[in-house]
């Protein structure tokens, strides 16, 4: 009976012990390409005329460009820059949700009808093409592309938070907090934030990958990062006019690297809402 009893736990704290063992892989391999794309920075500004349009080979692993800069080098510094950009955009869009759904939560009445109708009406406006025109009223550059990030990714984690919120706000603990006299600031420092910290670290990082994403969309489409900064999306941009003549390593090799690591940021995020959840069913 023992034996039967321990098994489902044991089987528990394996499932959960190979979860942070992947969670901790893809952090090191994040982390790396952040730093490999520190110390690739100035070669990935190095111009050799004599190797231009190089494939790849031993001495280059991503071939070279039309002004004969390394790839492989400006493919960590581009991924270096849309991490540090995406970071940006996803904490200051994370905090967003997360000041409006404490508002919805605390004052209610009118404060949580306005915001359930902001949420609504920006989750209902078409993402990309709100996207685009934020960053061109801002003028493009790396400050707009985190702006227009920022202001275009809160609805869902809003939502979610309005929720969560909702239900604390609801419990007993509060009911008994405000019968013995403490205002809305108290209860919201005391109960409410400790119940959506974990939620608001789980959506930041989930906000990271489209934040990236659409960090590329945009240099794409030359409302990003400063053209002369090796972005992955400006390298994309400036592959497109090469592939005709059989340069596929401009367009391919920086476009894999780019899934990868949105994939691995991806994977951090929902492992940790499952390790952070007890509820969850993907431990």
């Amino acid at each position: 009976m023992t034996a039967v009893l321990e098994r489902p736990g044991r089987r528990f704290a394996d499932r959960r012990s190979r979860t942070l063992a992947w969670v901790g892989l893809s952090v090191l391999v994040v982390l790396g390409v952040v730093v490999a794309g520190g110390l690739a920075a100035d070669a990935a500004q190095t111009t050799s005329l004599t190797d231009r349009n190089l494939g790849p080979s031993a001495s280059h692993w991503f071939g070279t460009d039309r002004l004969g800069r390394d790839m492989l080098a400006r493919t960590l510094a581009g991924l270096r820059l849309s991490l540090v950009v995406g970071v940006a955009a996803a904490v200051v869009s994370a905090a967003i949700a997360l000041a409006l759904a404490c508002s919805a939560a605390v004052f209610g009445g009118v404060v949580d009808r306005a915001v359930g109708w902001l949420v609504d009406l920006f989750l209902a406006l078409p993402h990309l093409v709100l996207l685009i025109l934020v960053a061109f009223a801002l003028g493009g550059g790396t400050g707009a592309v985190v702006a227009a990030v920022a202001l275009t990714h809160w609805p869902t984690l809003t939502r979610v938070l309005r929720g969560r919120a909702r239900e604390v706000m609801s419990s007993d603990y509060v009911a008994i907090s405000r019968q013995q006299g403490h205002g809305r600031g108290w209860i919201a420092r005391r109960h409410l934030a400790g119940h959506l910290t974990g939620h608001f670290l789980v959506g930041t990082v989930l906000l990271f990958p489209h934040a990236i994403l659409h960090e590329a969309a945009l240099s794409f489409l030359g409302l990003g990062v400063d053209p002369g900064e090796p972005s992955i999306g400006i390298l994309l941009a400036e592959s497109m006019r090469h592939l005709t003549a059989g340069a596929w390593w401009l367009a391919v090799l920086p476009g894999l690297c780019l899934l990868v690591v949105v994939t691995l940021v991806d994977t951090i995020g929902s492992s940790s809402r499952a390790l952070l959840d007890p509820r969850s069913h993907h431990l």
